[in-house]
């Protein structure tokens, strides 16, 4: 697949999802990017703004299997996973897949989970297979999470793991639709379904090996040049020597910054990354890995996303890049 079909058919998923989800077309490309770049999401916005819905929505336009885990307290890591069980007429053990087993995972409100369950996603995420009893299965590809957490219900939720924080590729939020106009279109939208999820309706863009083709014409086909390699790893080392921070972005978020430059770059019909790729997705790939001082954490006087803007005010950008 050349990079001018990924724009085309980037396109068409990005209307489709669009025709059922009310919000920011950015919003839309940047979890296409995340998608396309073979990564993984985390949706932090308040209750009810539809992040479950966009991820639902998403997994059915792009033709892929999707699997829904709604993370409580009581869950195990088995019911993730799945395990292994005793069958009486075959007298032998069986493996029952648990619903990481799928090309797109929900993970609905990942925080209300302990981490023994959370780090459960560890291995899933990271290295896309499961060790059940010693055997390792592979996830099919594609295999990317869609993860969502509520911030300002904190009570009965754990912080999830710095180390799993770091697998996620980008950290997004919905917020609120823009004006009232969108609102009313929310509404109207409900009406004409006549239910409250419309998913059953969604019809599908892209098939799962077309996904995949995209995925591959992102890796292979878009060119980056040297001085954006510069740019990415002096922004990425940048937030490591910011006076306000405990901890900066690890190289995973670089590479992460890296990939999502690429897709975005293919989503526009460019075979080459420029700069302002890498701007556009800076904050949504390395806040998020930033650990601040204490002092500065307690007092809420600076935020990640204030440090990602002042490493782009003071990183200088290449002036020129060479498309090939």
């Amino acid at each position: 697949m050349q990079v001018d079909e990924v724009r085309e058919l980037a396109g068409q998923v990005l209307d489709r999802v669009q025709a059922y989800f009310v919000g920011d077309r950015l919003l839309l490309e940047k979890l296409l990017s995340a998608a396309l770049a073979n990564g993984h999401v985390l949706f932090e916005d308040n209750p009810g703004l539809g992040k479950t819905l966009l991820a639902k929505i998403f997994a059915r336009v792009t033709g892929c299997t999707w699997g829904r885990i709604q993370f409580t307290p009581d869950l195990m890591p088995s019911d993730i996973t799945g395990t292994k069980v005793w069958r009486a007429n075959t007298n032998e053990f069986t493996l029952e897949k648990g619903p990481v087993f799928t090309n797109v995972l929900l993970a609905d409100e990942i925080n209300r989970s302990p981490p023994k369950v959370q780090s459960a996603l560890l291995e899933c995420m990271e290295e896309r297979q499961v060790t059940i009893e010693g055997e390792t299965h592979p996830l099919e590809r594609p295999f990317f999470v869609i993860a969502t957490q509520n911030p300002i219900e904190l009570e009965g939720t754990y912080p999830l793991p710095e180390a799993q924080m770091d697998r996620f590729l980008l950290k997004l939020s919905t917020g609120y639709v823009a004006d009232e106009e969108a609102e009313a279109t929310i509404l109207k939208r409900r009406a004409e379904w006549g239910v409250d999820d419309p998913t059953s309706l969604v019809e599908r863009v892209t098939t799962q090996q077309e996904f995949l083709e995209m995925q591959d014409a992102v890796e292979h086909r878009v060119h980056v040049d040297d001085e954006v390699y510069l740019y990415i790893a002096r922004l990425v080392r940048a937030t490591r020597e910011s006076p306000y921070v405990e901890v900066g972005a690890s190289p995973r978020g670089g590479l992460s910054l890296f990939k999502a430059s690429k897709a975005h770059a293919a989503i526009n019909g460019r075979d080459y990354v420029i700069p302002d790729d890498v701007k556009l997705y800076a904050r949504d790939a390395l806040a998020h890995r930033l650990i601040l001082k204490m002092e500065y954490a307690m007092e809420d006087r600076v935020s990640p996303h204030d440090i990602v803007d002042q490493v782009l005010q003071t990183v200088p950008a290449p002036v020129k890049v060479e498309r090939r």
